[in-house]
């Protein structure tokens, strides 16, 4: 303990566990005579007269809303607050909307002016939530790292499908890999950490929605089409790993706030329409009453063909919330539903998008998610410096998966000519055309007499069928509750801000899975000849039962202890200490194989405490300085534990095996910068951040091709630093933000790379290693990114935003010593991607204040570029046949060619509609 850089953290949680039982135990005693302020509001245009204008008044404490209207000279006011900090929100149309924290401390008026400016865009958001519950609501002065939040019409604006687009688009550091091709499928990348809808991708990001961690118990995948766009009211991204946030915190997390009624009163519906067959509906109602109740509902649909051959999807959302607002308590009960199929056709490779760009290399690939969502929130102020908030939610998540590919265990096998014993079993099952001898790859451009032959003799379909047709089913039941306390003490010149509190999860999970062996057909699909890997109609393969099947009920739990406090010596200094122990125990049932060899039975727990510590300090007014240390931790998830036998090697997510035990991976972050606004509204900071991985989990793919596993590494490490800025001139708001980012290996470690050409194989094209060496740079993560963004308000009524996205090249996967180099006859591809840039542009017009008109173009110069690429086998020739045993044999082995597969960017995209508001 005594060389950990956090040891204060360690001293000072005695203070944070007697307070938190102090507070959880108490806290219905400390309620006490409320002192109270009041506030006087001056709204002003920009020449400086009073305008009209209206808005909100939050109080952070307790989270009541009280809404306000100025009168023809722009003046309100607010008598008999209690003291605390305050949200001032301002809106009007034609107007940026405005915000302003104030601070009511003693029995006195304060005054608050504020002046807007033009423009349909917000002023920057000033107050976050810095924790999974509200209620640590904090300046962002106050936040030792770099914050980023963005409000509901940033979202609007943006023109966004969906929250990961959004951030892809507005949001520093953060990038997408689109490996399914599925505009609701990519894989959101923050600093070299992911949050990916694919099952058995690590996962580094945590997501919150109204306190309840979105991050599915079965992989901890997200899945972004369970996430309506449409009633996102608020989006914050914390970088590092924030402890508070709990398990799988390594990279960052992002919190979301939903709208009520109170937040998005009124009625609209926006319907458009665009490229590759796009239609999308959306409706929305919010409402309140006098007597405190409140409610909203939205609807979301989406359709599209899709702009990749084969690729459609079909998206169905729904949300409901109903509230009721006290003076001095909340409660709220949400419930969301989403029924959706999505199909994306995943990686493609390089001969063949130069070639068709929409192209695809097998299909189909569907995924159909079902979900309904019930969360019940609750706040209230004890008194006027003791709050409490909880949840308490249920989520059940089914998901049906069809995935046809090319069966690689094919590609060194004789797949062409019916062997006399194939002809035999053909004749006695009907069959006649079979060819009786001379079939070849020259003449027989799709094999798949033997594929049928070999599934009537169940002898090895395994090996003759090159094609498989995988099938999963997932059913998951999730719930929990949260609860915590948060107290404010002191006063302006020094105050403490503390939050205790408690979580509890649990999850019962349902998976199986089966591959069905077939042929793949001219159009790329494949044809299943009842053959299943079941250990017994698919035959074997090397002499061994060809069995795919899993079969697995698990049920996972995890409770955890957090607490948070932030010291404030004035408005300059502010200190931050925080901490969260997490428990998780994970019981896994094997309904194949309940013991011995092989079964994926076994109980697992992990636990580890996570602490942090963090600074602000403002040597001047317009100058903010931070720093901070934090720890987080991810236990591995039942998908890996079930597939980390070197032995009994698997394929993702096609099946697992039984395993040695997995460690926990746990993740060290340092952050540091300077931010400041000035006067003439220029915000802008700079930071530097290092993060360091120990035992980060790896899939490292085995000598059977096609099939790896999931192990320990040593360390990982990503460092860079961060600029970004924003600003207004006139009707012009502007700004962006370039990110470094250097994502490395820090480790030795010796991995199959047979696709890879400085492999240890034998002979090209045939199985080896590759040697990862310390400072070797990690697929799939670029190291420079680049966002710029203009909003112009051309008129009072017109609105145009253009945004551009530059990205440096990444390795590929496969590549992971980043030495691969083609050769032209076995290797193709670079094993890279290259660099890329992006132009969008969007805009608005308002007739009035109830029909707004609206268009997108993104990739407005259409340009051709790749999210991300792996390195892989090739059963197809130039032609786009398919071919097996390309090379004559090297001691009674097959060499395969190899190429780079790539993940093709959405070409130019362009839509529009109208909005009407009610």
């Amino acid at each position: 303990m005594n060389n950990n850089p956090a040891l204060g953290i360690y001293l000072y949680m005695p203070r944070f566990v007697i307070a938190m039982v102090l507070l959880l135990t108490a806290g219905g005693a400390l309620n006490a005579q409320t002192a109270s302020g009041g506030i006087q509001l001056e709204i002003k245009d920009p020449s400086g007269a009073g305008m009209r204008a209206s808005g909100r008044l939050r109080d952070l404490a307790s989270g009541v809303e009280r809404k306000f209207e100025t009168d023809a000279q722009g003046k309100f006011s607010y008598q008999s607050l209690p003291f605390g900090r305050y949200l001032l929100l301002v809106s009007q149309a034609g107007f940026a909307t405005q915000s302003e924290l104030i601070e009511v401390s003693a029995a006195g008026t304060v005054t608050q002016a504020v002046t807007m400016t033009l423009g349909a865009l917000r002023n920057q958001v000033d107050v976050v939530s810095t924790a999974p519950l509200p209620g640590v609501d904090r300046s962002l002065e106050e936040i030792p790292s770099p914050v980023q939040a963005s409000d509901q019409r940033d979202i609007s604006n943006s023109g966004a499908l969906d929250l990961s687009s959004f951030m892809n688009l507005r949001l520093s550091g953060v990038h997408l890999n689109e490996l399914q091709g599925n505009p609701f499928q990519a894989d959101l990348n923050y600093r070299g950490y992911t949050a990916s809808p694919l099952l058995g991708t690590p996962q580094g990001l945590s997501i919150y929605m109204d306190g309840v961690r979105l991050n599915q118990p079965f992989g901890d995948v997200v899945s972004w089409d369970l996430m309506p766009r449409i009633v996102i009211a608020e989006t914050t991204l914390i970088p590092g790993s924030n402890p508070l946030f709990g398990l799988n915190t390594l990279g960052g997390a992002i919190s979301l706030q939903t709208k009520d009624g109170l937040r998005a009163p009124g009625t609209s519906l926006q319907l458009s329409g665009g490229a590759y067959g796009r239609k999308m509906a959306d409706f929305e109602h919010g409402g309140s009453a006098k007597n405190g109740l409140n409610w909203y509902l939205a609807s979301s649909f989406f359709f599209e063909d899709g702009w990749r051959t084969a690729s459609p999807s079909n998206v169905r959302q729904f949300f409901g919330k109903l509230g009721h607002q006290g003076e001095k308590t909340q409660i709220g009960l949400s419930v969301s539903y989403a029924n959706n199929a999505l199909q994306g056709n995943g990686l493609q490779e390089q001969r063949f998008l130069a070639r068709d760009y929409s192209s695809v290399y097998t299909l189909p690939d569907i995924t159909a998610n079902r979900s309904p969502f019930l969360n019940f929130t609750a706040r209230h102020g004890i008194n006027s410096k003791t709050t409490f908030s909880g949840n308490a939610y249920y989520r059940y998540i089914r998901t049906s998966t069809a995935n046809g590919d090319l069966n690689s265990g094919s590609l060194d096998q004789s797949v062409y000519q019916p062997s006399a014993a194939d002809r035999t079993a053909l004749t006695a099952a009907g069959y006649t055309g079979f060819p009786v001898s001379g079939a070849t790859a020259q003449n027989t451009p799709f094999p798949f007499w033997r594929c049928i032959a070999q599934a009537l003799q169940r002898d090895e379909p395994g090996e003759k069928c090159n094609g498989l047709i995988t099938r999963s089913h997932s059913r998951q039941h999730n719930y929990g509750f949260s609860g915590q306390v948060n107290r404010l003490d002191g006063d302006a010149s020094r105050r403490s801000q503390f939050t205790a509190g408690t979580a509890f999860d649990r999850s019962t999970t349902g998976f199986d899975q089966l591959a069905e062996l077939g042929y793949l057909n001219a159009d790329r699909s494949i044809t299943g000849v009842k053959a299943f890997g079941d250990g017994v109609t698919g035959g074997d393969v090397d002499g061994a039962p060809f069995d795919t099947r899993v079969n697995l009920d698990g049920t996972n739990r995890t409770w955890s202890l957090y607490a948070t406090d932030t010291l404030s010596l004035g408005n300059n200094a502010h200190l931050t200490f925080s901490g969260r122990y997490n428990r998780t125990s994970i019981n896994n049932r094997d309904q194949i194989r309940p013991a011995g060899p092989g079964s994926l039975t076994g109980n697992h727990s992990f636990g580890r405490f996570n602490p942090s510590v963090g600074f602000t300090f403002n040597p001047i007014s317009v100058l903010n300085v931070y720093g901070s240390y934090s720890e987080g931790n991810r236990a591995p998830t039942s998908i890996e534990l079930g597939c980390a036998d070197p032995a009994v090697p698997c394929r993702l997510p096609n099946a697992m095996a039984g395993d040695p035990p997995l460690k926990q991976v746990v993740v060290r972050t340092i952050e540091a910068g300077v931010r400041g606004r000035l006067e003439s509204k220029i915000n802008w900071s700079a930071g530097w951040f290092f993060a360091q991985n120990q035992n980060d989990i790896l899939f490292v793919a085995s000598g059977q091709t096609g099939f790896g596993y999931f192990k320990n590494f040593g360390e990982t490490r990503r460092t860079g630093f961060q600029v970004d800025g924003n600003t207004r001139i006139g009707r012009v708001s502007f700004g962006g933000g370039y990110t470094f980012l250097n994502a490395t290996y820090q480790s030795p470690e010796e991995v199959i790379g047979s696709s890879n050409s400085t492999s240890s194989a034998a002979a090209p094209g045939l199985d080896g290693e590759i040697d990862i060496k310390p400072g070797n740079r990690i697929p799939l993560i670029p190291q420079n990114m680049l966002k710029a963004f203009a909003d112009v308000q051309v008129t009072s009524k017109l609105l145009v935003d253009v945004s551009a996205i530059g990205l440096s090249g990444a390795y590929a996967r496969g590549n992971e010593n980043n030495l691969h180099q083609p050769d032209g006859r076995i290797f193709l591809g670079s094993g890279k991607t290259d660099g890329y840039g992006l132009l969008n542009l969007s805009g608005h017009y308002d007739f009035n204040r109830r029909v707004q008109l609206f268009a997108q173009v993104n990739n407005v110069l259409d340009r051709h570029y790749n999210t991300a690429a792996q390195l892989g086998p090739t059963g197809l020739t130039n032609a786009g046949t398919f071919i097996a045993r390309p090379f004559t044999a090297v001691n009674g082995s097959f060499p395969l060619q190899r190429d780079t597969f790539y993940a093709p960017g959405a070409p130019r995209m362009a839509w529009g509609g109208v909005r009407i508001q009610f």
